[in-house]
């Protein structure tokens, strides 16, 4: 295990910079998870830490130090690919094998690596398989079980169930989560799949456009957005985002949106300001049918027409708009029989974003 930390990293292909400002350190035997849409430097930055990719400028450094110059194979990192990368003329014993045959371990050490990381992964029954008898699921755990023999000081994932189905994605984020439980190694996990970070991070490391959006928490980053990207990006369905202004009438602040106005919530009176332009954000989850549904009384009615209903299992996400901007509501009330209703929003959790630069006004 180790702490690495990332100094001012930066990284270009030739004109086009793709990590523009990268600081952070991951503590000794923490699960960070770099979420974010493609194009955003993750796996970039990822693959400068592996000694995959060269380091523009700015430092890097695994359990105390200097990584810049160290080729690859003398890193003493595990990196598990979306693609599997197995070998595949070797069997699943052979691949699992393969690193600690190149570091000189005697036969008896290796048997007795391999078969306690088949033993953990349940891989067991196809050592002798070859990767092309294997499906999906059974490739990556044997990917898997090539890191964990190295005991590395930390485990780099790229993508890694990005190839599998969602039931069997389920199934690999358990195991990765009960891998880390179990050796309690510094992980990396790229993805831009919002669902695996929240499953897994300690912490969350969001990146746009080559910068650091956000860090935090899962609870952080979903309950508290730093900004309107984060707040739309994390969320399924995604955060409403209403364009809105904040307005004064003899002394009390509003928000307007067309002809409503719902009154400030008292977190936001410290940036209370006549006529500043805003985005108004608020989860589907956090606008109820009934206004008892609110364990507060803080809640705001807003009736409005039901344009559209979508049935996504156990609750349904109904289609709504306030001032012709749409307004999604999702509720576990299944029949929802009229098409015009009451709302109820909970102003404790309404998100205000400044217009210009779209930082949150709780920050």
């Amino acid at each position: 295990m180790a702490k690495v930390e990332f100094k001012n990293i930066k990284k270009s292909f030739d004109d086009v910079e793709v990590v523009k400002h990268f600081d952070f350190i991951v503590e000794d035997g923490e699960f960070v998870v770099f979420l974010g849409p493609s194009g955003c430097g993750k796996s970039t930055t990822l693959r400068m830490l592996a000694g995959l990719e060269s380091i523009t400028s700015g430092e890097i450094y695994v359990g105390g130090k200097l990584m810049n110059k160290i080729d690859a194979k003398d890193r003493d990192l595990a990196m598990v690919f979306q693609s599997y990368a197995l070998y595949p003329h070797m069997t699943v014993y052979e691949n699992i094998a393969f690193a600690l045959k190149l570091k000189g371990m005697k036969k008896p050490d290796i048997d007795r690596e391999v078969r306690a990381a088949a033993k953990m992964l349940e891989l067991d029954p196809l050592l002798d398989r070859k990767p092309k008898e294997l499906s999906g699921g059974q490739r990556q755990r044997v990917a898997m079980g090539r890191a964990m023999v190295r005991t590395p000081k930390v485990f780099l994932f790229d993508e890694p169930l990005s190839n599998l189905d969602a039931k069997l994605r389920g199934t690999m984020r358990e195991e990765i989560k009960q891998l880390h439980r179990e050796l309690k190694t510094t992980t990396i996990y790229v993805t831009h799949d919002q669902i695996e970070a929240m499953t897994l991070a300690d912490r969350i490391v969001i990146l746009k456009d080559g910068y650091v959006a956000q860090v935090g928490t899962p609870t952080d980053v979903f309950q508290r957005p730093a900004n309107k990207f984060v707040a739309q990006f994390i969320g399924n369905p995604s955060m409403n985002m209403l364009d809105a202004k904040m307005v004064d009438e003899n002394g009390e602040f509003f928000i307007e949106i067309g002809e409503t106005r719902i009154p400030l919530p008292e977190r936001f009176k410290a940036h209370a300001s006549k006529n500043v332009a805003l985005h108004l954000g608020i989860r589907p989850t956090d606008i109820h049918l009934r206004a008892e549904l609110v364990d507060h009384d803080r809640v705001f009615p807003l009736p409005v027409k039901i344009k559209d209903k979508e049935l996504l299992g156990a609750s349904i996400l109904l289609k709504t708009e306030i001032a012709g901007q749409p307004l999604m509501v999702e509720t576990q009330a299944t029949e929802v029989a009229a098409d015009e209703v009451t709302l109820y929003l909970d102003l404790d959790s309404l998100h205000l974003f400044d217009a210009l630069s779209e930082n949150s006004l709780a920050n």
